[in-house]
């Protein structure tokens, strides 16, 4: 059987914000969707861009992976839906902007700094996490505040992703061209807070 909560989340949204919001949905049909800012995200359930970004239908382009990692480009065969969705955003949609959205509390980042026993024999989320494994070495060893290490982590998931998407050639060379810029940010899920990472600087500030 379908989930009750979301059959009434449905009935909710259909006699509120859909009748509210009917106009947009409706041109949206039209035309069809053109959004300027693509946001990758984690899949975290407290970390949804639309609700963070107070987001109406249409204005957010979205994909979501664990810890928020955007893997290198490869070529070739294969099932790549983190590539097939950046070539969607950037040569179809041209969006503007990319941005990667870090989050705290992150389980896939956990994951890693704990060394976590794999939940299947497959271990897919061990195997995606350890992309991250050279910026860990880079941070070196744990310290007292066992927080604040996590919480470098998930800065650099952050840095890593935005370094891997340049190594997509179309990526690239819409950043080089200027007509695309991208962006690193990280949300506290207990505060609010949403810290911009500085492109001069690699640090993160409060907007």
């Amino acid at each position: 059987m379908f989930p009750e909560r979301l059959t009434s989340g449905y009935h909710a949204f259909l006699d509120g914000r859909f009748v509210e919001e009917q106009g947009r949905y409706r041109q949206l049909a039209d035309t069809g969707q053109s959004p300027s800012i693509m946001v990758i995200g984690c899949v975290d359930s407290r970390v949804s861009p639309e609700v963070i970004f107070d987001s109406p239908p249409g204005e957010l382009l979205g994909a979501r992976h664990v810890a928020n990692l955007v893997p290198p480009v490869e070529e070739g065969g294969g099932h790549h839906g983190t590539s097939a969705a950046l070539e969607f955003a950037v040569r179809a949609l041209r969006v503007r902007d990319i941005v990667v959205l870090g989050h705290a509390f992150c389980g896939g980042i956990r994951a890693f700094a704990d060394d976590c026993d794999p939940l299947s024999e497959s271990d897919f989320i061990g195997h995606w996490m350890s992309q991250i494994a050279p910026a860990a070495d880079a941070i070196g060893v744990p310290g007292s505040d066992w927080r604040d290490y996590l919480q470098q982590l998930e800065f650099a998931s952050v840095d890593l992703s935005l370094k891997n998407l340049m190594t997509f050639p179309f990526v690239k060379a819409a950043v080089e061209a200027g007509d695309l810029t991208l962006h690193g940010a990280y949300f506290g899920v207990a505060s609010g807070k949403l810290l911009v990472r500085n492109p001069a600087t690699g640090t993160f500030e409060p907007v």
